[in-house]
């Protein structure tokens, strides 16, 4: 989708000096990851390893897995698509409302699909008789919602017919407990998508990997175009596993900011808010639209939000908004209240 999504800040027409419309951890310190690039700029002068051993290497042993079970990509999104292709023609269920990357990946390689609204019924209501795949956002994009780990097990061993692949890329934006790459070596049914790019605010790398069984992984790789994954990337990503320390997200004092934002958002009768259980969540308006509201805000106040009204089941009423510092998220809710009392 080339259109409608999240951070479209390279589209603005007027300068954002907020931008809650990106789920991207906004506070990660790049200097010393900085110099490193800079230090090593010469290795662009050469092509990338094409299958970015080196960079799987660190993410086998990160995840306690074998190299075999790793496939690096360019983006997360280049996992999905990649798993499409793998499995063209495939029956596929998509857990509604989330990316809309699962749906156009599956349309462009032909598969036949089925929605489920995770909203309405509970997931253990959820019929795979038949269905050779099942794609699941977890945490969910766009509403922050989390299926806890206990659960998702228990979905995944019950249908062992169906292939899960689960899109973790915002498991770093959570507390809960979440699926592991322990839990790909005892399932043969079972993919995890991640991302090393949203955590630490360099989403223009394009960094992700997928952890699958062996035979799924070496299938998938059949399609990975040689030197996907650049010198940049490869080089940043590797920088990243081999320093933690210095990229630490401080999870629960931003899940904190963002339970703050939400009851200054609630104090607001014409909004209701979504609950979360990460550091992104949906606001419905209960009059205006969300396109009216976002184009005052741009153009008014240099604020940008994230338009959620072509997410399927949502409508023109629902935007989303990634919690910012505190200073910042403070700017919004006069913002909004100005914008609706014009209304």
């Amino acid at each position: 989708m080339f259109t409608g999504h999240g951070d479209d800040l390279y589209n603005s027409p007027v300068e954002v000096t907020v931008n809650f419309s990106s789920n991207v951890w906004y506070g990660a310190d790049l200097e010393s990851l900085l110099k490193h690039l800079n230090d090593n700029f010469s290795s662009l002068t050469h092509y990338p390893e094409p299958d970015a051993a080196s960079l799987r290497r660190l993410l086998a042993r990160r995840h306690e897995t074998k190299e075999e079970n790793i496939v690096v990509t360019n983006g997360s999104t280049s996992a999905i698509y990649l798993i499409a292709q793998a499995w063209q023609k495939s029956k596929s269920t998509i857990i509604e409302p989330t990316f809309a990357e699962y749906e156009d990946a599956c349309k462009l390689y032909n598969h036949e699909l089925t929605y489920f609204s995770a909203n309405a019924e509970d997931l253990g209501m959820l019929e795979l008789e038949g269905q050779d795949l099942c794609w699941i956002c977890n945490p969910n994009n766009p509403d922050g919602r989390v299926f806890h780990r206990t659960e998702m097990l228990k979905l995944i061993d019950t249908n062992a017919q169906t292939t899960f692949v689960i899109d973790q890329a915002y498991i770093a934006f959570t507390t809960e407990d979440m699926l592991k790459a322990s839990d790909v070596k005892t399932r043969k049914n079972l993919i995890l998508i991640q991302s090393i790019s949203k955590a630490y605010n360099i989403p223009g790398f394009r960094s992700g990997y997928l952890i699958a069984p062996k035979d799924k992984a070496s299938e998938i790789k059949r399609y990975t175009i040689p030197w996907s994954v650049n010198t940049v990337a490869i080089e940043a990503s590797k920088y990243i596993l081999i320093h933690p320390a210095q990229f630490t997200l401080p999870i629960r004092k931003w899940q904190r900011d963002t339970a703050d934002m939400i009851y200054q958002l609630r104090k607001i009768d014409e909004l209701d808010v979504i609950p979360t259980a990460t550091t992104f969540f949906l606001v419905r308006l209960k009059k205006g639209t969300a396109a009216l509201l976002k184009k005052f805000l741009l153009e008014k106040k240099g604020i940008l939000i994230r338009d959620a009204s072509n997410f399927r089941e949502l409508d023109e009423t629902y935007f989303r908004l990634c919690t910012q510092k505190p200073d910042k998220n403070e700017l919004l809710f006069p913002a909004i209240k100005e914008w609706l009392a014009k209304l």
